[in-house]
């Protein structure tokens, strides 16, 4: 399942990328261009915009929770997605690209040198070039997710 979320849910947005979902950030104005890329792309629309123009062959879940972890529980439960721990942490949380592995000594100049001495696996975006690696971030969303009862 692919995702679109408005201009307002960009925190949900890159938590649904964390989770290794497909979820675009649409954060320009107009409804209209909205409406075209997700038929284009079939993807879901998720907004906190109860004024959205419905349109046909558009699924649109409008979130009613304001706190990023009970949007995000709200997500989960209404499209029964239990997430995948193998998946988590497999697409870029700004570009939404799949991350691709990158040998650890093509990236010594690019991370702290604590981080290259003490990780082995390491992986980077093909768009924006950031490069991720497996950091106290992760028991961070073991933990949040746990929390509200995913995991």
């Amino acid at each position: 399942m692919k995702f679109i979320l408005t201009k307002e849910l960009g925190r949900l947005a890159k938590w649904l990328r964390i989770l290794g979902l497909d979820a675009e950030y649409f954060n320009q104005g107009n409804p209209s261009s909205l409406i075209i890329q997700a038929l284009r792309e079939e993807r879901v629309i998720i907004t906190r915009n109860h004024r959205l123009p419905k349109a046909r062959g558009i699924k649109i879940l409008v979130i009613t929770q304001g706190q990023l972890k009970s949007q995000l529980t709200e997500v989960l439960e209404k499209f029964s997605i239990r997430p995948n721990p193998e998946l988590m942490f497999s697409r870029c949380t700004i570009c939404n690209l799949e991350l691709e592995h990158v040998d650890k000594r093509a990236i010594k100049e690019k991370v702290p040198e604590y981080v290259f001495n003490t990780q082995d696996e390491f992986f980077i975006c093909p768009r924006c070039q950031r490069i991720y690696w497996s950091g106290t971030h992760w028991k961070n969303v073991e933990n949040t997710l746990k929390e509200i009862g995913s995991l």
